[in-house]
């Protein structure tokens, strides 16, 4: 509007206006069709406009990726631009909804953390009553073959091991049946 009271424009500033200019589009629109970049940016042709776009992808001015099959720009990541003041509710408004967003994920979290810790005491517990459970077994064993023992008249740890092995006469049997048995 006021180009008559501006010094003219270097190629260089143009593009720079023209690389921000994608930036303030990218902001609204994450796919920009050519027809809008080339009237905005008032380029001739899409070869221009194509290669603009790559100057501002190999400048980090945004990221994203040329469809020319459907004609548009698709827009990842784009710098940020000066805020105004009427964008500072809808920024508000945002960081409010991603501070309740986190809050819930938090809560989340905070409960499976509980349910992990009450499964963790649980899990100990059961042990517990398992090795006092085997604790009382290995005592009781121990008084049944001490009385057995006593009532034999033998020592104890003799019995045990007599109950955990066979007489010898019944092994020598097992082992010649075995090799009758086997072949050659």
């Amino acid at each position: 509007a006021e180009e008559a009271n501006l010094p003219p424009l270097t190629e260089a500033q143009k593009n720079k206006l023209r690389h921000l200019s994608v930036v303030t589009l990218a902001a609204k629109i994450k796919c920009i069709p050519y027809s809008v970049l080339l009237e905005q940016l008032q380029l001739k042709n899409v070869r221009q406009l194509e290669d603009l776009v790559i100057e501002a992808v190999y400048a980090d001015v945004l990221r994203g990726s040329l469809d020319q099959r459907n004609q548009r720009l698709e827009v990842d990541y784009s710098i940020g631009r000066d805020i105004r003041r009427e964008e500072l509710s809808t920024i508000t408004r945002t960081l409010q909804e991603w501070c309740q967003g986190c809050e819930v994920v938090l809560s989340g979290i905070e409960e499976q953390v509980s349910r992990a810790n009450q499964h963790k005491e649980q899990q100990l517990a059961l042990k517990q009553q398992i090795e006092s459970e085997v604790a009382n077994l290995k005592k009781t064993i121990k008084v049944t073959t001490a009385a057995a023992a006593a009532a034999t008249s033998q020592d104890p740890e003799q019995h045990l091991t007599e109950l955990r092995e066979p007489a010898p006469g019944t092994n020598q049997r097992q082992a010649s049946k075995k090799t009758s048995k086997a072949k050659g």
